[in-house]
């Protein structure tokens, strides 16, 4: 299935619609991230990253595109970051009650040995030595970790959740690019900060 690719207001680049987070405004005029891509309305497109968020929020790109006034609220970014999350952790309950998601370490890597993994998730404030004793395992395929133990065990209703499996399919092929798009945009954030510090 070939993606719909969209350009971003920011870097004017065309990319898959993956790689990007939708904006429309709401009925108050108030901008607002349809991470899903199925509000109705007008949408512009931005790169999944916090800093594009934050030069179409600053150079007033999103008025220039929708050519009207918008509302943009101070807390736009942690929003949109924040839906991106529960997409993503939305992804692994359904797969969870679809039965094509195990977790624990054993369970997990008895899927691998099956050969029957479409990607693994591991929690990325895991301890290293069982992460890599499964990634070892797991040399050929997605490996998730943008993560953390706690946000896991919400996700699938467990205490402690460091190690998940999704069987390959749609749901599997979903959840990598979801988790992709979020990693992009956290990483953007770090990037921004180190590089602020470097210069400070």
């Amino acid at each position: 299935m070939v993606e719909p690719r969209r350009k971003c207001i920011v870097t004017g680049r065309v990319l898959e619609t993956t790689a990007l987070v939708r904006f429309v405004v709401g009925p108050d005029a108030g901008l607002v991230a349809d991470v899903d891509g199925k509000l109705p309305g007008r949408g512009v497109w931005v790169s999944a990253s916090r800093a594009h968020l934050e030069t179409a929020i600053k150079k007033r790109l999103f008025q220039r595109a929708l050519r009207r006034q918008v509302t943009v609220a101070p807390d736009l970014a942690a929003a949109v970051e924040g839906r991106l999350l529960r997409r993503c952790l939305d992804i692994l309950g359904l797969a969870r009650r679809a039965g094509q998601l195990v977790n624990g370490f054993e369970k997990v890597r008895a899927a691998l040995k099956a050969n029957r993994i479409g990607v693994l998730v591991q929690a990325g404030d895991a301890a290293e030595d069982g992460r890599q004793k499964l990634a070892r395992l797991y040399r050929a395929g997605p490996v998730v970790d943008a993560f953390s133990v706690e946000e896991l065990s919400l996700a699938l209703g467990h205490e402690n959740v460091v190690h998940a499996a999704l069987d390959r399919g749609r749901l599997a092929d979903r959840f990598v690019q979801e988790s992709m798009r979020l990693t992009e945009f956290r990483l953007s954030d770090r990037i921004a900060a180190e590089l602020s510090v470097e210069q400070a």
